[in-house]
């Protein structure tokens, strides 16, 4: 199968340039090892059973060996043989000039420790499951980084083909890319299937080998699943797994701490500007999947449920796009939150430039959500207009400024047309949206 270029590629590219080793970390069969691969001359694959002895051979007594060979040279399952770790950080320090000749990738259900951090000299990043661009639900003929550009520019033209059955599907499939090799459709809902139940039989105690409870585990993820892109309390979560469970608050939150660490589940953070002087802000992260089809697995669902659940695949979809401005913000320097407060405004994610320009985004499954969407983003930006023209009035007690969205979006899954409304509001259809 011919290697489909991803977001993530963008971001290696510009690393390349400043470091000479890369870490790309991530969930399991997140396509790790086959992107490093593609850039890499020589690979060493500890894993290889003819191979093996003698790679580990080579990495216990003489790892400096390995950079004899034509570069860039790429370390798969480097966890393995740790010093490995060591030896390129030293070879680092002694050819600061050198980048772009090492990649190291490895299964997230081992973890090792090492002497030295390589801060400065190994650069990690994540790569994520795929997107809805990059498996082709989404045709990519709106692009957020384009709108940052051109914020007044309106949408009109583009045309989204994908139908919610699709996005039924596609979010059981997840974005694995294991499932664009295989033809047969019902065969491509096994692989997110499969990696549940690695997750909770194995992985969680394979990571570090401490021997957990899978039964907790499964239970765990079956109470996430249920609260899937919602702000619960870590409280409400234990008390579902205490329901049938006898195991406490502190062993449970261990147990999210390694799920944290396979890159199986993700907080978001909230974003949290004092716009109003008597709300609270709800600082609660937003609970999320990596990718929404571990959650839809440990829930024991399939495609032809949404039918009849709307409400619940509105979660679903939500962790869906979330997941996807996580990579689009990975690869351009952003930041993703959301925000919501005791009077219920809210916005279902904030997508923060390194410049400080942000986007606030709503996220709806039917398009008859839009119009109030569109209310609760305009009410919103007017809030905060509105705070900076009493701070910027009360000489005597000033007020931060806050500065004002560069955009106001709501993402669709089945709005048919990207649009932009009278009040400068962007409609996109997911089945257009790109980085």
């Amino acid at each position: 199968m011919d290697y489909i270029r991803r977001i993530v590629d963008q971001e290696i590219d510009k690393r390349n340039k400043a470091f000479n080793a890369i870490n790309i970390v991530g969930p399991k069969g997140s396509g790790k090892t086959r992107t490093a691969q593609e850039r890499c001359k020589t690979i060493i694959e500890f894993q290889d059973e003819e191979r093996r002895d003698g790679y580990m051979a080579v990495a216990e007594t003489a790892p400096r060996l390995f950079f004899s060979n034509v570069k860039p040279i790429l370390f798969d399952e480097w966890q393995d043989a740790p010093k490995i770790w060591g030896a390129i950080r030293k070879d680092c320090d002694d050819h600061p000039e050198a980048v772009g000749e090492y990649y190291l990738t490895g299964s997230t259900s081992r973890r090792t420790d090492t002497p030295h951090t390589g801060t400065g000299r190994i650069s990690e990043l994540i790569m994520y499951p795929m997107t809805l661009w990059e498996t082709g639900e989404s045709n990519g003929s709106v692009s957020l980084s384009d709108l940052f550009e051109h914020p007044k520019t309106p949408l009109a033209g583009s045309v989204s083909q994908i139908s919610l059955e699709d996005l039924f599907f596609a979010s059981c499939r997840g974005g694995w890319p294991r499932c664009l090799a295989i033809t047969d459709r019902e065969a491509k809902l096994e692989i997110a299937k499969d990696y549940y139940r690695q997750i909770y039989q194995k992985d969680v105690s394979a990571i570090d080998g401490v021997k957990r409870n899978p039964e907790w585990v499964r239970t765990l993820l079956w109470s996430y699943a249920r609260n899937m892109a919602t702000l619960a309390k870590k409280t409400s979560i234990y008390a579902d797994v205490q329901a049938t469970q006898n195991v406490t608050d502190v062993t449970l939150s261990s147990y999210i701490s390694v799920l944290e660490k396979l890159f199986v589940l993700r907080d978001i953070d909230a974003w949290t500007p004092q716009i109003r002087s008597k709300t609270a802000i709800r600082s609660a992260k937003k609970h999320i999947f990596v990718d929404p089809s571990i959650g839809i697995a440990a829930l024991g669902l399939n495609p032809a449920y949404f039918f009849n659940d709307l409400d619940l695949f509105g979660h679903i979809f939500e962790n869906m796009v979330l997941r996807d401005l996580l990579v689009y913000a990975q690869a351009h320097n952003a930041t993703v939150m959301h925000y919501s407060d005791d009077s219920g405004l809210e916005a279902d994610a904030v997508y923060q430039m390194a410049d400080g320009r942000y986007a606030l985004i709503e996220i709806k499954t039917g398009a008859n959500a839009i119009p109030s969407a569109e209310k609760g983003l305009l009410k919103f930006y007017n809030l905060i207009k509105e705070h900076n023209r009493k701070a910027e009035e009360n000489i005597s007690h000033p007020k931060p400024i806050y500065r004002e969205p560069s955009l106001l979006i709501i993402i669709c899954a089945n709005a048919p047309i990207a649009y932009t409304t009278e009040n400068g509001v962007h409609v996109v259809p997911v089945g257009c949206l790109k980085d």
